[in-house]
């Protein structure tokens, strides 16, 4: 299960997230994330996903997998707004 936010985290920046989305994840994903070396990240292939699944396969990436993680470079809340947009297919 993922934490809650805590008062010390900051709030994400949609701007550099849908960059980051878009840029970083579209180069394996597709640079429309219907699909390329990694799986598409549409509404549809995501339906079977909750929101904290998604979010662990963020951060902490696919072992064995070109999945890396990005706990490094993002937060919780970070990787919950990516979740959530990438869920309801409104990423901006």
């Amino acid at each position: 299960m993922i934490a809650p936010a805590t008062a010390g985290e900051t709030a994400p920046d949609p701007v550099k997230l849908a960059d980051l989305v878009r840029q970083d994840c579209g180069s394996c994903h597709g640079l429309t994330l219907k699909g390329g070396l990694g799986k598409p990240l549409t509404v549809d292939q995501l339906r079977s996903w909750d929101r904290d699944q998604l979010v662990h396969i963020i951060l902490d990436g696919i072992p064995g997998t070109p999945m890396p993680p990005w706990r490094p470079l993002l937060s919780e809340l970070d990787a919950r707004w990516i979740a959530d947009r990438l869920k309801q297919g409104t990423l901006p």
